[in-house]
């Protein structure tokens, strides 16, 4: 066998080797050879030249050729031909095509070959990462096994087998330390591109990483009758999960407990020991709650859907077993049922209710010039606003005990003088605050939004539709309407703006038609 035989074969036999070492495909590895080759050729020829090196696939054998490409104009001589003198070579060649001439074999020499060694290293590299970036792109949410490799400032690398993962500080648990050589198992919660290449971020602090254990532990969550619905968890410490069975006949509770909680101290003991309640999740909101609040007792829920807010009343001896350590209890169950959870006693909220009954009399005896005896029947009655009494049908005030058609009739015409003349008041505030009356206009405004938006400096409708809506919320306070209330009054004081716009996009195409009126008069 001569001297080039054998370097073709040893050519193949490398680009084979590599390919299995790094677990790419051959042909990669064979087109980084290619282009390290070709590097070599223009710096032997020419770097202005376009010289291309093609490896044949069975033989080895490495060709050299320079590629100049057919056009009508030449404006670069080392790559482009005319086509005249391109077709005394090739008679039926066209514009856009190439023109090639083979070069002689090249001698890589010590520098050369040391390029292409790099360009071969990079090209190799780059392969193996798009291959690591391509197989665990679509892993993100999948447990996985690893062996610590280092512990560089508490970020823990993973060796994974065919590629490597990080754990950052954040994501590992307290009092968790790592040694080389350590098994770990975690969650790969992202992967992403960087710079130095794919990027793959485990975690054993994220809340689906509990959920992914209680999967491999519990059968009935892997076959879809148990379905976990949301987790809560600080890490290391105490954590809640809310499960629901799809059969009637299965307890989820006891299933993810299992036989003398065999499966969840399975999870327990994957997590260093941290705490775990096992909540039976419900589609009603104060259900939920009284759930994930557990082991504490609920005497009652209140909920406010507008706000997203549910108050909780608990026995006087229930209150710190209902909070938590530092707030931890209460804290977890938020987060569990996506409520904002407020807690008080019972003693509290008697307190509370008795300062609200009192606050509420005192209102209607100043509005509507009664006594104790009828603002206390309103308010027993659950009447809570002026508004209320002025609008509601005449029956639902007589059938208050004691209450006849005068009396009702005489407490609506009240109540209706009372706002009459507070709206008045309000919109002789509203117009000496300067307020355009076009924002007084929009449906939904009320004068005492009016007026507080006055005083907020909120007079035109541009200063109104620059505002966003928790910002509108903010200065309304106790009168602000929702958030879907919010966008729709600040897209009301928007609208002039586009009708602007509209007019601004019209008037050039009049004014044009006019100077065409001008040149044919």
């Amino acid at each position: 066998m001569d001297t080039a035989t054998a370097f073709r074969t040893e050519l193949l036999q490398v680009a084979t080797a590599v390919a299995q070492e790094k677990n790419i495909d051959k042909e990669e590895v064979l087109e980084a050879m290619e282009a390290a080759i070709s590097k070599a050729g223009r710096a032997k020829y020419g770097h202005e030249h376009d010289i291309r090196a093609h490896i044949d696939r069975r033989s080895g054998e490495v060709k050299l050729r320079r590629f100049r490409e057919v056009v009508e104009e030449v404006t670069d001589e080392h790559t482009q031909i005319r086509l005249d003198d391109a077709r005394a070579k090739e008679p039926d060649i066209q514009v856009g095509a190439f023109v090639t001439e083979e070069l002689p074999p090249i001698d890589l020499g010590r520098i050369a070959a040391q390029t292409a060694k790099q360009v071969i290293t990079q090209q190799v590299r780059e392969a193996e990462r798009e291959r690591q970036y391509e197989e665990y792109k679509d892993r993100v949410g999948e447990v996985v096994n690893g062996i610590v490799k280092r512990n560089e400032f508490g970020n823990v690398h993973v060796d994974l087998g065919r590629a490597e993962a990080i754990i950052r500080r954040d994501e590992t648990l307290p009092r968790e330390a790592y040694r080389n050589g350590d098994r770990v198992r975690a969650y790969i919660y992202d992967v992403r591109r960087e710079q130095r290449g794919p990027q793959i971020f485990l975690s054993r602090s994220h809340p689906q990483f509990m959920a992914r254990l209680f999967t491999q532990e519990v059968p009935e969550i892997y076959d879809g009758i148990i379905d976990i619905k949301s987790v809560a968890r600080d890490p290391g410490s105490r954590a809640k999960i809310a499960v629901i069975s799809h059969d009637s006949s299965i307890d989820p509770v006891g299933a993810c407990v299992g036989m003398r909680g065999s499966r969840v101290q399975a999870v327990v003991n994957e997590l260093q020991g941290e705490k775990i309640d096992i909540i039976p999740w419900s589609p009603d909101p104060a259900t939920f709650v009284v759930n994930a609040l557990a082991p504490a007792e609920v005497s009652k829920v209140v909920l406010d859907e507008d706000q997203g807010r549910i108050e909780v009343v608990v026995p006087d001896d229930q209150l710190s077993l209902a909070i938590g350590r530092r707030g931890q209890n209460v804290r977890l169950a938020s987060q569990l049922t996506g409520w904002d959870i407020d807690i008080l006693t019972e003693e509290e909220e008697s307190k509370r209710r008795s300062e609200e009954f009192h606050q509420r009399s005192q209102m209607f005896i100043d509005a509507l010039d009664v006594d104790d005896v009828i603002a206390h029947l309103l308010v027993a009655e659950g009447f809570t606003a002026i508004d209320q009494v002025a609008y509601v049908p005449l029956e639902d005030l007589t059938e208050i005990e004691g209450f006849d058609d005068d009396v009702a009739e005489e407490l609506r015409s009240r109540a209706r003088q009372y706002l009459e003349e507070q709206e008045r008041q309000a919109t002789e505030q509203r117009r000496e605050l300067g307020v355009d009356d076009a924002v007084a206009e929009i449906d939904g405004l009320t004068a005492p939004m009016l007026v507080k938006l006055g005083e907020n400096g909120i007079k035109t409708l541009d200063d109104l539709g620059e505002l966003a809506n928790d910002e509108l919320i903010e200065l309304l306070g106790d009168d602000a309407p929702g958030t879907e209330e919010a966008d729709r009054i600040i897209m009301a004081a928007r609208a002039h703006w586009f009708d602007e716009a509209d007019t601004a996009a019209e008037t050039p195409d009049r004014e044009t038609a006019a100077d065409g009126d001008e040149a044919r008069a």
